[in-house]
């Protein structure tokens, strides 16, 4: 019985390691590829590594402007995400009313759907009510699945925050913005964090929804998607995708310790 389950627990490390290996291999050989002589070719091993094109792309300013455009997007479409998935968690945690369920669907159901259903179905609201392309239209895009990670961190926590808190709270005499602001937020602060970086590098790094309503706008994503088509030196478009890696990864890896410990939350055990 001992050996079996040795067997099969050596199997499953092998098969956890395979796909940790698929994942992440391709990561590593862009990364690789970014320090790599060749300028048209992808050969392996690389012939000889340099720094060579990481100041190429530091004195490319069509990077930096689709590079300021998408942080720009990511910010303002985080911050919205932040008011609408709080306050609309606050409502479906909070409050019992009819077809609560439903509002809770459609909440998150931009995120469910496949992106370029999502970019399709906006670019004809866009052209039905006539508005132009803009900085604006991207940032709507965006903001319809930032709200949806920020409330489901939002509304994980509040279901996870007992009610006697706000109640009593109340009866110790403070008032709705001194619970919010002694009670509530110190409650979910790390779920809004978490859902806030991680809404700002789905936004940073999204391409689909952002190619039916950029317009002729570039985002760093789009930057990337035309010079892989068009490449011109591909080693820069490797070191700018070595720069994506980490601006997607840090947020993420930060939100996944902020709310490692998410489960002990004020008054969840009382």
């Amino acid at each position: 019985m001992r050996s079996e389950g040795a067997k099969a627990g050596l199997g499953l490390k092998l098969a956890a390691a395979g796909g940790l290996l698929f994942l992440h291999l391709p990561l590593l050989m862009i990364v690789v590829y970014a320090f790599t002589t060749e300028e048209k070719s992808y050969q392996f091993p690389p012939p000889d590594l340099t720094l060579k094109w990481f100041a190429v792309a530091w004195a490319r300013e069509d990077i930096w402007e689709a590079i300021w455009l998408s942080v720009q997007v990511a910010l303002i479409s985080t911050a919205t995400a932040l008011v609408l998935g709080t306050l609309a968690a606050a409502a479906v945690a909070r409050r019992r009313f009819f077809g609560r369920e439903t509002v809770s669907l459609l909440i998150i159901l931009p995120i469910a759907l496949p992106g370029i259903v999502t970019g399709i179905a906006l670019r004809s609201a866009y052209s039905l009510a006539e508005i132009p392309f803009s900085f604006w239209t991207i940032v709507l895009g965006h903001a319809t699945f930032c709200v949806v990670v920020v409330y489901n961190n939002a509304v994980a926590r509040l279901r996870r925050t007992a009610p006697s808190m706000i109640e009593a709270s109340m009866d110790l005499g403070a008032n709705g913005f001194q619970t919010l602001r002694y009670v509530l937020l110190p409650n979910l602060g790390t779920a809004l964090l978490a859902g806030g970086m991680l809404a700002f590098a789905l936004s940073f790094d999204e391409v689909i929804v952002t190619t039916f309503t950029a317009g002729q706008q570039t985002t760093l994503p789009i930057w990337m998607l035309s010079e892989l088509v068009r490449p011109r030196q591909r080693p820069v478009t490797n070191v700018v995708a070595v720069f994506v890696i980490a601006v997607t990864f840090l947020p993420i890896l930060a939100a996944y310790y902020l709310t490692r410990g998410g489960e002990q939350v004020g008054g969840s055990g009382k």
